[in-house]
């Protein structure tokens, strides 16, 4: 029998190389991925951890900017919920905002996203259409223009003067200051309503022809079956909006013209924390404001996902 030694040398298995090679192979990765790393991990100890711990520090100072810090321990803690009358007037009119304007963003939202998920032709510019006041609302601009549309001789008492009614000036009176802010921020409801949508194009149309079959009108189905496989969805864009609406500054600054009025309407928790830090120069105690607010939405987070896994469902599960 005869074997050619070139197929011998092709059968024969190559030997793996030595693990002092694979080891030196690695290093050589590691180090060259700590270099391409290097920047974003200086910038997070020099952009974000490093001012987070400074903060940390400061709110237990009296600072100014212009002196050096003096500790006073839990003074300014004591002071925000026991003195400042203006700090629970602005946490009041947050909680507020948050708790009317964030539910009806959302049902406004998905009132919207229902009925474009119905085949509407042209969906795609609807869907931009839409989408484009979330993208504006936190201007500068859409602020001021708000402010025009609800003065009082703006547009709003301008169509309320043809049917032979005086309106009221809503952005100077106490009364009504807040629902023009809140108003403004259902108005910026683009960016729930294209999650929304996204979420009902998962559905199978399958579930609603079975449905269908069985007798179950529209409302039925909405509340059987769009509703609960909707709930991650609800949940994802209640999580959002709720931060969001409590870091809120940009519409109450330009609305009540950066002092939170009239008579402290409009005063939200941002707003008051930029007046005591970059008016009257307590950096400490706006450092104690940030804090305050950081563990405030983080406890409503906290208990929005604690609480989930009663009304929440991801497929077959609770």
């Amino acid at each position: 029998m005869h074997v050619r030694i070139d197929h011998i040398v092709r059968l024969t298995p190559r030997r793996p190389p030595p693990m002092s090679y694979v080891n030196v192979h690695k290093r050589r990765e590691a180090r060259a991925a700590y270099v391409f790393l290097a920047p974003w991990f200086i910038g997070l100890l020099l952009v974000t951890v490093g001012p987070i711990l400074a903060s940390l520090y400061l709110s237990f100072t009296d600072y100014s900017l212009l002196e050096e810090a003096q500790w006073v321990g839990l003074g300014n803690y004591r002071e925000m919920f026991l003195e400042d009358t203006r700090f629970i007037a602005s946490l009041r009119v947050t909680t507020i905002y948050v708790i009317v304007s964030v539910p009806l963003q959302l049902i406004f939202a998905l009132i919207l996203a229902l009925a474009l998920d119905r085949g509407l032709r042209g969906l795609s510019f609807y869907r931009s259409v839409y989408y484009l006041p979330s993208l504006l609302g936190g201007s500068v601009a859409i602020a001021i223009l708000w402010r025009k549309i609800f003065g009082s001789d703006g547009l709003v008492n301008g169509v309320l003067a043809l049917f032979g009614i005086e309106g009221p000036g809503w952005v100077s009176d106490p009364d009504t200051a807040l629902g023009t802010l809140i108003l403004l921020h259902v108005w910026t409801f683009g960016a729930p309503m294209v999650i929304f949508l996204a979420g009902l194009r998962q559905i199978p149309q399958s579930f609603y022809e079975a449905a269908s079959v069985d007798g179950a009108g529209t409302l039925r189905q909405f509340r059987s079956i769009t509703l609960p496989l909707l709930t991650p969805i609800i949940f994802f864009n209640l999580v959002l909006e709720v931060i969001k609406s409590f870091q809120s500054f940009t519409q109450s600054f330009i609305v009540s013209g950066g002092g939170g009025g009239p008579a402290d309407s409009t005063l939200f928790y941002t707003l008051y924390l930029y007046l005591k830090g970059f008016k009257s120069y307590e950096m400490g105690y706006a450092a104690a404001m940030a804090w305050v607010l950081l563990l405030l939405i983080a406890g409503l987070t906290g208990v929005s996902f604690l609480t989930s896994k009663y009304w929440v469902f991801y497929g077959d599960t609770k």
